[in-house]
């Protein structure tokens, strides 16, 4: 018999003495005061660009030009990754398909022994399934269990922007080095505490990027409807520094992961200390730019000073 634990218990545990208290997670230390940034290029029709240099990039605080002190196209960085699935009455039916892609892209991206993954999921409140591992077996075991009776209760309950401000405070805020929560919903919140404002700041102060994917079950009629999941999602993922996908009868959720795997493994990563000119202001707007024309830069839009 399964029994719930709620979402804050868990995150309790897991940033104390627990699982994830004893783990050692991604570091990267440093003397000086550094803002990160992660960005990934494409061309127009959406190939990664994996040859630039640092030369080829502007970067801009508040519209300042900084000096870009750091630059790295490693493509091995660990990374603390996030799966937050929607288990509310709209996805049940695609549930079965979003676990059996879901291991089958853990099982490509996840290093075992240098990267991390938890499984959160979320409709009436978010609850973690599995806290942080590096264990492919862990995974699969949590990820069998998303399809648990208790979770086909009807109603419409989908904490999405609570499920992304609680991982947020309570999980990657505490660590650092790079830093993703992957997000498999159709968008719709219905129940949520927190607005999106609030999602999408914690998720800013946390230094973490949210991977949209839209995938909803057409046949599902028990939903509010009026809602706007694709420019939700659309939104989080561009104000972070994501990316967004949309599930189709010609796009398929393993080849957005496929997708996904390959942007994971091709980022640039920037390190700058601000000018000092724009002390005083809560949140700052970041701007990255390549010198060669006809790229699309991918990057969070700013970061809280404070």
């Amino acid at each position: 018999m399964h029994t719930r634990r709620t979402f804050l218990r868990q995150a309790g545990l897991a940033l104390g003495a627990g699982p994830l208290g004893a783990q050692e997670g991604p570091t990267f230390s440093s003397d000086v005061k550094v803002i990160s940034v992660l960005a990934t290029v494409r061309t127009k029709d959406g190939a990664i660009v994996q040859d630039l240099t640092k030369d080829d990039f502007i970067l801009t605080e508040d519209g300042r030009r900084q000096t870009i002190r750091y630059f790295s196209r490693e493509t091995n960085l660990p990374l603390v990754l996030g799966l937050l699935v929607d288990t509310s009455g709209s996805q049940r039916m695609v549930l079965g398909e979003e676990q059996e892609a879901s291991y089958r892209f853990l099982e490509k991206v996840l290093r075992e022994e240098v990267d991390k993954t938890f499984l959160v999921h979320f409709d009436y409140r978010p609850e973690v399934l599995q806290n942080l591992t590096s264990s492919r077996v862990q995974l699969e075991k949590a990820l069998e269990r998303l399809t648990l009776p208790f979770q086909y209760r009807g109603g419409g309950g989908t904490t999405l922007y609570d499920a992304v401000y609680l991982c947020s405070n309570l999980i990657t805020k505490k660590l650092t080095g790079r830093k993703a929560f992957v997000l498999l919903t159709d968008g719709e919140d219905h129940g949520s505490r927190v607005p999106i404002e609030m999602a999408i700041e914690a998720a800013q102060r946390a230094d973490t990027l949210l991977y949209s994917i839209l995938f909803s079950d057409d046949t599902f009629a028990g939903g509010f409807g009026g809602g706007d999941g694709k420019g939700v999602l659309r939104k989080m993922s561009r104000e972070t520094g994501g990316g967004f996908f949309e599930v189709s009868k010609k796009r398929s959720l393993e080849t957005i992961y496929d997708q996904l795997q390959e942007e994971l493994r091709n980022q640039y990563s920037f390190g700058y200390t601000p000018d000092g000119t724009g002390k005083g202001k809560a949140f700052r707007a970041i701007r990255v730019a390549t010198r060669r024309p006809g790229l699309v830069v991918q990057a969070r839009s700013g970061y809280y000073a404070n």
